[in-house]
């Protein structure tokens, strides 16, 4: 059967026909057969140079040679135990060793897992209920983050199912502004337990913080007693041996990790000061728990990835998110377009907007119906990026220099084709 066939049919027993909703887009999805190192395979025979990566995780490209061998030894022993295991305390330690903040780690399912497990703790830690975040940030599909701006700073439910009350505690304020997030601590400070953030705002597109931004969200939370969380289940191991914290040189009190620190397996991870962390059961007072936490595959993935991820291996990656870059920025330049091409490290996007943008506001006022035209036509060309403006492209250590430039310029005939030119 072909993608649209399939498509069909999963709809009939299937949500939308998808196991997550960003994965639908119009007319339909295409449906994977295999991955292969920086390629995607669909079942109507077409091949992909990938730059979504399963969103993120996948550092390494598809299938690692190194990460399929540990993962075919470990199935060899078993699935699940339900009891500790050696590779636990190794992968823990390969965390700490590299995450600045972390001198204690956890593991969960998923990085939704991670954050609302962080914030419970900080909750624990502070005894206030408040928490902060960013207009536009996600930080997982759980019912205190899944939310939207109401009166003044206060939130409202962006999901039917979240009663208005478990949103209350939660405020929001836009990204970059420190006059508004001042304000509002002037006013809730005391009440605040935490504020997550993601460091760079990798679920609108790929906003980075202002130069001193981060120093002034580590200042005034800490003459506030206020826990910050870095949300890193997008930058943790992807900017940096220690993630964005290392690359901007900012610590914070508690990370929140996924994605990479599983290998692309189902996998997340929050971790942070002892203090703070040893609140957690069997230790302290604050409960979490879960039955495939620490699972034996996904932490064996984790150690086979971590492991290749040295000084070396991010020199190398990001120097090919610079070509990839750099050659955007002169098509865009050539065509002369009025749209903003952003990233850094491996990381990049093309926000349809003529204007610089540093918040979820801004984001919101680029095309994104120019951006589906452009989308649609870089699968013609044959290169995969998330189908949203609002999403966040990849380089993997797997994309060789003749993969970028044929995304180069697949890029500049699909802005051709966007912009009619």
């Amino acid at each position: 059967m072909n993608s649209q066939e399939l498509f069909e049919e999963s709809k009939k027993i299937i949500p939308g026909g998808v196991s997550s909703p960003v994965r639908a887009f119009k007319p339909y999805p295409f449906f994977v057969a295999k991955g292969e190192g920086s390629h995607i395979y669909d079942v109507d025979g077409n091949s992909y140079v990938d730059h979504c990566l399963a969103y993120g995780p996948l550092i390494l490209g598809h299938a690692d040679k190194t990460v399929v061998s540990d993962l075919t030894n470990q199935l060899t022993m078993g699935t699940a135990y339900g009891a500790p295991t050696e590779n636990e305390i190794k992968l823990s330690r390969e965390v700490i060793n590299r995450i600045p903040s972390a001198e204690m780690v956890r593991f969960t399912n998923s990085g939704t897992e991670s954050t609302m497990s962080a914030i419970r703790v900080a909750r624990g830690f502070t005894k206030r209920d408040k928490i902060v975040k960013f207009g536009g940030a996600y930080h997982g599909a759980h019912d205190y983050c899944l939310v939207k701006g109401g009166s003044g700073a206060a939130c409202l439910p962006d999901s039917l199912g979240i009663p208005v009350d478990t949103t209350k505690n939660t405020l929001t304020v836009p990204f970059n502004d420190e006059e508004a997030l001042t304000e509002l601590i002037e006013k809730e400070g005391e009440n605040i337990a935490c504020i997550i953030m993601e460091v760079v705002m990798g679920n609108i597109g790929c906003v980075e913080p202002k130069d001193g931004y981060l120093e002034f969200l580590r200042k005034i939370t800490e003459e506030n007693g206020i826990v910050l969380i870095f949300d890193e289940v997008i930058t943790g191991f992807r900017l940096a041996t220690g993630g964005a914290q290392e690359y901007y040189g900012v610590t914070p009190d508690m990370t929140t990790l996924g994605k990479i620190v599983g290998g692309g397996l189902p996998m997340g991870a929050f971790c942070g000061k002892k203090e703070i962390m040893e609140l957690v059961a069997p230790n302290g007072p604050v409960y979490q728990a879960g039955t495939f936490s620490g699972n034996p595959i996904s932490v064996q993935a984790g150690l086979s990835t971590l492991k290749q991820l040295n000084k070396d291996f991010y020199t190398s990656l990001n120097k090919k998110g610079e070509f990839l870059r750099s050659n955007i920025r002169d098509i865009v330049d050539e065509l002369s377009l009025e749209i903003s091409p952003v990233g850094l490290g491996s990381m990049f996007q093309i926000y349809f907007n003529p204007n610089e943008v540093t918040n979820y506001a801004e984001a919101q006022e680029s095309d994104s119906e120019r951006f589906l035209v452009y989308f649609r036509q870089l699968l013609k060309e044959g290169v995969f990026i998330p189908p949203s403006q609002f999403e966040c492209n990849f380089i993997s250590s797997a994309h060789e220099m003749e993969d970028l430039e044929k995304t180069a310029n697949a890029i500049r005939e699909s802005l051709k084709v966007a912009f009619e030119i």
